[in-house]
């Protein structure tokens, strides 16, 4: 049986304790059933938005008349040579991983899925390793929920939509978080007929207000079922037959159908009833405040735990676990900072802090700051169908707890109050930087304002 200094199961937000931690001259053992590089890399945040810049490109000149501008004809997309581009691209990037993992000779590459035989026994193929620390990096995989009808039809999750390469005439879309409505709205733009089927509402996590905007634009575009599911599902000669749960049980036809309604974590099938890690009531390892598991030296990160699902929260934690446990010589518990995220639709959406029913429910006296991309410069240029910037403040500490945008580049305007939060910014903070002219973080400057005003003369 190999020992190893450090085992490492799974190559997505893992490979923060490969290379660094085999740098140091450690023996490194890594494990992935898969192709290197995790969900981000083979069929998550890269090809998803490969696939969705094009198509934003489309949505961006389908309303050129407000703009005084007109074109002949309706856009044309090679779509299989565009999938193909996408494929070719992240599965040379996940197959040059394994290579420069072996030409490292303190990394021993294994390509076989882990499990646990023992309590720090994991078998990799025909052979069996330990290690001094583990860590756990195995991610989540979509949930398919039980429909009577789906098991054996060739329905699609995030996975087989972003390798597919015939666009569909018409898909059908059992969820509404961001993974349904990015891909979804993607394959609009391409000319696919796309019908969303909400369990409850869409983009439930996202706050009020920008729920409410996202809803009036993205409405005019698809066709939304909310508050609905699916009550089976038939497939024949190509064809879909999806009935619905509603009063009436609608029929939907369509040529794809995809499913899109959460993940669970890659648990189940890791052999830990073999270790003393605890798993949560829903799969996911329990960690503490160092990321340790309830077994000694062993770690979890990223999906799999269950605290954010995002790669620049796993990355942060990967970070976190060579800093403390490779180069410091007294570890600290994680401490994350504001964890910002956005959804790539059209419009984008970006988020940073605590919604504004989390701010009420909290208890904090607040302030509530909203300006749109129409009232700046950049918005008289833009025309965008929907914008704008939405800034809860504590009145008290003049601090920022959330921050909301929907509009154009919404993932790189949230980021300057991503750093004013992570640096505990007041709202003077804001107010006594210069802001280029004319530029879209005024936008955001003006919400700033407005919540001067609304302090009065306090600030």
């Amino acid at each position: 049986m190999k020992h190893y200094d450090t085992i490492v199961i799974g190559t997505g937000g893992g490979t923060k304790l490969v290379r660094p931690v085999a740098d140091l001259g450690r023996k490194v053992a890594v494990a992935e059933m898969e192709s290197p590089g995790g969900t981000c890399l083979n069929r998550g945040c890269i090809p998803s938005k490969m696939l969705i810049y094009p198509a934003d490109i489309i949505h961006l000149t389908e309303d050129l008349s407000r703009l005084q501008l007109s074109k002949d004809s309706d856009w044309k997309v090679d779509f299989s040579k565009l999938v193909e581009r996408i494929s070719k691209t992240v599965d040379a990037d996940s197959a040059s991983i394994a290579p420069a993992y072996n030409k490292n000779p303190n990394i021993d590459f294994y390509p076989y899925k882990a499990k646990f035989v023992g309590k720090r026994e994991i078998s990799l193929g025909s052979e069996i390793i330990t290690g001094d620390r583990i860590f756990i990096a195995v991610g989540c995989r979509p949930k398919i929920p039980h429909i009577e009808g789906l098991e054996g039809t060739p329905f699609w999750t995030s996975r087989e939509a972003l390798r597919n390469t015939k666009l569909p005439k018409r898909l059908v879309i059992l969820g509404a978080g961001f993974i349904a409505l990015e891909l979804g709205l993607a394959y609009r733009a391409f000319g696919t007929e796309v019908i969303f089927i909400a369990r409850s509402k869409i983009l439930k996590e996202e706050d009020l207000d920008i729920r409410e905007a996202f809803h009036e634009n993205v409405s005019k575009k698809v066709t939304l079922h909310e508050n609905c599911n699916i009550h089976k599902v038939s497939y024949k000669d190509g064809v879909f037959k999806i009935v619905l749960d509603d009063k009436d049980h609608s029929v939907l036809e369509a040529d794809a159908l995809m499913v899109a309604t959460g993940t669970i974590p890659n648990t189940d099938d890791l052999g830990l009833e073999h270790t003393d890690i605890r798993l949560n009531a829903d799969g996911y390892i329990e960690t503490n405040e160092y990321l340790e598991t309830s077994a000694k030296s062993i770690y979890a990160l990223g999906d799999v735990i269950g605290r954010y699902f995002y790669r620049h929260s796993v990355n942060f934690e990967g970070e976190y676990l060579f800093d403390n446990l490779y180069l410091k010589k007294n570890p600290s518990p994680i401490h994350y900072p504001p964890m910002p995220h956005a959804v790539f639709t059209y419009p984008e959406i970006a988020r940073v802090g605590l919604t504004e029913d989390s701010v009420r429910l909290a208890g904090f006296d607040y302030i509530k700051a909203i300006h749109p991309y129409s009232g700046s410069a950049q918005g008289m240029a833009r025309l965008p169908e929907v914008g704008f910037v939405k800034i809860l403040l504590d009145k008290n500490s003049r601090k920022v707890l959330g921050a909301h945008i929907i509009g154009d580049e919404a993932s790189n305007l949230i980021h300057m109050i991503i750093l004013g939060m992570t640096m505990g910014l007041k709202l003077e903070d804001y107010l006594n930087m210069i802001y280029i002219h004319p530029s879209l973080p005024e936008i955001t400057r003006n919400a700033f304002r407005k919540a001067r005003d609304q302090l009065g003369n306090t600030v």
